[in-house]
């Protein structure tokens, strides 16, 4: 991805072996990267038991924020694209337990279907 496309807010595919050093500790032992998306800073990362989001935070991107989600815990998501004068694409995702959905928002374009899907794929395993 470049600096340009980065910077406009443009989502990507990364490469699962960078997904991987990116996650660093967080990953159990044998734990494997399936799928790994890039939305400027922020990556969605699928697993065979879980999705994790990684939220870079501050000037820096030295805070980050690793949020796991077990795929049995997803009860909902949607998806909803953007308009005419709107931007940006948004997805939802609804977990067990928690009143109100994980919001994210993507720019137009692709990226936000194959993140959907993939979940799709996971959630109905």
């Amino acid at each position: 991805m470049g600096l340009l496309s980065g910077l406009l807010g443009n989502a990507s595919g990364i490469d699962v072996g960078e997904a991987e050093r990116e996650l660093g500790r967080i990953l159990l032992p044998g734990e494997e990267v399936h799928r790994a998306y890039r939305v400027v800073r922020d990556l969605f990362i699928f697993t065979e038991k879980r999705l994790v989001l990684v939220d870079r935070q501050g000037m820096t991107g030295k805070k980050v924020a690793f949020m796991s989600i077990p795929y049995k815990s997803i009860r909902l998501f949607s998806v909803e694209s953007a308009g005419t004068f709107d931007l940006d694409s948004e997805l939802k995702i609804w977990i067990a337990g928690m009143p109100l959905p994980i919001q994210r928002q993507f720019p137009r374009g692709e990226t936000i279907y194959e993140v959907q899907l993939a979940l799709a794929h996971y959630v109905t395993e």
